[in-house]
């Protein structure tokens, strides 16, 4: 026969495990991707459910898995990260993609951010800043690392170049002559003058030299 005693005996519950955030990796290079798999799963409240190693692959799989976060590369063969993320995001408007990088550049940060990502992070920060911005972003902030918020304003303050301007550009960073440029692009030699003239002007350059070395450093045009 139970005692009152028994009755009035706190009931021991089992904890309800707490929700982790589910996080897919996207990266070409398998020792980049392994250890930010690593990183990310020991991190309490987080896990990585899925890993993807280029663009198309990243689309497909997440369509099957639905994950909370995605870590995603901005440079890989074939479909790029830019691309993965606008294709993603016109299927789910409200995927949450976080872009994880090597390169800091404005105009690949600038890129990303337009794509539709929620931050832009680069790969060598400490553990800590990258789980504190993937909370962030599934707890619906949008948290960027002071680095990353100067580069665009860097970015901001730079004339922008137009659509021609960028072809002409991408032309010269490949070596081609004046008259190799207009042919390309179908346009007269003169024009061709006009447009490098105006591009030394936006990026504060004297020659072509100067010019295909700025396009480089703020990645407005990427070698290939």
């Amino acid at each position: 026969m139970s005692s009152e005693s028994d009755f009035n005996a706190p009931v021991r519950r089992k904890p309800v495990p707490e929700k982790k955030i589910r996080v897919l990796v996207v990266d070409d290079h398998p020792p980049m991707r392994i250890g930010l798999v690593a990183l990310i799963k020991s991190q309490p409240g987080m896990d990585v459910i899925a890993e993807a190693s280029d663009g198309e692959e990243a689309i497909e799989v997440y369509d099957d898995v639905l994950p909370d976060i995605v870590l995603m590369d901005l440079r890989m063969p074939g479909m790029g990260g830019v691309e993965a993320i606008l294709a993603i995001r016109k299927k789910h408007p409200d995927a949450r993609v976080i872009v994880v990088s090597t390169y800091d550049m404005d105009e690949d940060i600038h890129r990303a951010m337009q794509s539709g990502a929620k931050s832009y992070l680069l790969k060598d920060m400490p553990i800590e800043e990258i789980a504190s911005t993937i909370q962030g972003v599934y707890e619906g902030d949008t948290p960027l690392p002071r680095s990353v918020q100067e580069r665009l304003m860097e970015r901001a303050q730079r004339q922008q170049l137009t659509e021609r301007e960028r072809d002409v550009l991408e032309a010269l960073i490949k070596g081609r002559s004046n008259k190799e440029i207009a042919s390309s692009l179908c346009i007269a030699e003169d024009t061709v003058k006009s447009h490098l003239k105006t591009l030394f002007t936006k990026l504060h350059v004297r020659d072509r030299t100067g010019a295909a070395i700025e396009a480089i450093r703020h990645g407005i045009i990427h070698l290939k």
